[in-house]
């Protein structure tokens, strides 16, 4: 297992869309290793092989702080979902950005595991929307591209005038 670089903004390939999981192969485990041991290194909440350069369909998750394996999830898709609600947000590729914004609470999911056997999964509360935020990486959308206007703005201005500084 290895540990991967995190892409962050405004990197273009935070904006490609993925490819569906074709091949659930030796290559594929090894994607699904490193995102997992990524993600707890990270200590984050959720990893989708797009932020570490990746275009495969792929995500990981684990709200458990650790204390259990990450949930993998492979070409998903949502059926159904219900409860919009005001959630924070934040983003391992979007680095000291906090934000709110209106997801579902409530999906249902479904994905393939790494070796190819489709499921369906009821997912409530911040699991639905750790779900739907690493979802939004595989067509290239970022959480602050769902902010309200105003704070999208202040968002890409702070950030052009960081890189402007920085060059």
């Amino acid at each position: 297992m290895a540990l991967l670089a995190i892409l962050e903004y405004p990197d273009p390939r935070l904006r490609l869309t993925s490819q569906p999981v074709e091949a659930f192969d030796a290559s594929l485990g090894r994607l699904v290793d490193d995102l997992c041991e990524t993600l707890r290194a990270s200590k984050g909440i959720g990893l989708a092989a797009p932020q570490t350069g990746d275009r495969r369909q792929v995500l990981v998750i684990d709200l458990s702080g650790g204390k259990a394996e990450p949930e993998i999830y492979i070409n998903p898709e949502i059926l159904a979902s219900t409860a919009p609600g005001l959630v924070e947000e934040s983003c391992l590729s979007v680095p000291g950005v906090v934000g709110n914004v209106v997801r579902a609470t409530q999906v249902r999911v479904r994905a393939r595991d790494r070796s190819g056997e489709a499921f369906e999964r009821d997912l409530e509360g911040m699991s639905a929307v750790c779900l739907q935020h690493e979802m939004d990486h595989l067509v290239g959308k970022l959480f602050v591209d769902r902010l309200p206007l105003l704070r999208r703005l202040r968002f890409r201005f702070a950030a052009s005038r960081a890189r402007a500084q920085a060059a």
